[in-house]
């Protein structure tokens, strides 16, 4: 699976319009390590580590002062989380950790990480409330259910890295007949490899399913190599195309239409509009720079049965205009992402970029 780099975190979490960042996953999923490359600069907060056998600890970031506040306890029952909490390392320096974030200068605090141990110490979970109310957060939390204070947890951004793209899918559009490039352009050669080759790197290990519809035999087959669904079919209109492809993704949260003519669509772009997804269910997420709105754009399930009924001939720009009010956009520094190649003079140019 591909994992989401910082940028494109910040990216989709910046365009969220979201207050708060929470980071959760399993033990060893890597919270902490994305959390600090997130925010590379010690901000004011709390950092909290286990030591196996011995003891949980927290850590006022900007003082170093340290307090534990679990203790190993092997005759507590389970095989797993035998700390026994220390409450008086919350309600002492843990809670005055926080109170001293939110007084500190900046916009911003971090917390990492929220497990189980907090989850009787109120004095401290209510000063993490107020920090909250008084900063924005990027917090790691091992379990997110009921970890935080209700504050918080109404409506962050959460990136689960255990499964942080969710449950959506991918329909790479490659039915163009090629009547302006004057022959196949997805087999046509860019930077060493076949131009359809560049949309299927920019979408892979991000979807729960992928499928490229096609009326073209050679591009089918070089998608069939890469071990990539193929829908071929000869049928006339870009709504066909629209329809052939969603109708394979029913059973997914939403799912995002590839121009397989787009070679520098960066992966991590791709990656940052499906994290926005999980994020923002309701919303049609295109990328755009500047005022210039792009493809690929991604729907959610809920605008499904839509899109297979779209007037003859449209795409899902017709449905993304028709609900422009819920469309977000996807902010991109490159404008070159959103150029797709018509003719041969396109194909070269781009080559040299």
């Amino acid at each position: 699976m591909f994992r989401p780099t910082s940028g494109c975190i910040w990216n989709s979490f910046q365009s969220s319009g979201k207050r708060h960042l929470v980071i959760t996953g399993g033990r060893g999923a890597g919270k902490t390590t994305l959390l600090w490359a997130l925010c590379p600069e010690i901000l004011p907060g709390v950092t909290t580590w286990a030591v196996p056998g011995e003891g949980v600890y927290l850590r006022d970031n900007p003082t170093g002062r340290t307090v534990p506040i679990g203790i190993f306890d092997p005759n507590l029952p389970g095989t797993e989380g035998k700390m026994r909490p220390v409450p008086e390392g919350f309600s002492g320096l843990g809670r005055e950790a926080l109170i001293s974030a939110g007084e500190a200068p900046g916009e911003w605090a971090s917390v990492d990480e929220i497990g189980y141990l907090e989850s009787k110490a109120e004095d401290y979970l209510s000063a993490l409330a107020r920090l909250g109310e008084r900063k924005r957060l990027i917090l790691a939390v091992r379990k997110p259910d009921g970890a935080l204070p209700e504050e918080i947890a109404r409506d962050p951004f959460t990136l689960d890295l255990d499964r942080p793209y969710g449950s959506y899918g991918c329909v790479i559009l490659a039915s163009g007949l090629g009547k302006r490039f004057g022959g196949n352009k997805l087999t046509a050669p860019f930077r060493g490899k076949p131009l359809i080759h560049w949309a299927l790197d920019a979408t892979e290990g991000i979807f729960a399913r992928r499928v490229v519809v096609t009326r073209s035999q050679e591009a089918a087959a070089l998608c069939r190599e890469r071990g990539v669904e193929v829908i071929f079919h000869d049928l006339s209109y870009r709504s066909d195309t629209v329809r052939l492809g969603v109708s394979q993704m029913e059973d997914l949260d939403g799912c995002l239409f590839c121009p397989a003519d787009q070679p520098l669509l960066r992966r991590e772009t791709v990656a940052a509009l499906a994290l926005g997804a999980v994020n923002g269910p309701e919303v049609i997420l295109r990328p755009a720079f500047e005022d210039r709105p792009g493809a690929p754009v991604l729907f959610p399930k809920w605008a499904f049965p839509e899109l297979k009924n779209l007037p003859q001939g449209t795409g899902g720009g017709y449905l993304a205009r028709r609900y422009a009010h819920r469309v977000r956009f996807l902010p991109v520094e490159d404008p070159r992402e959103l150029e797709d190649v018509d003719t041969r003079e396109d194909l070269a140019r781009l080559s040299l970029l």
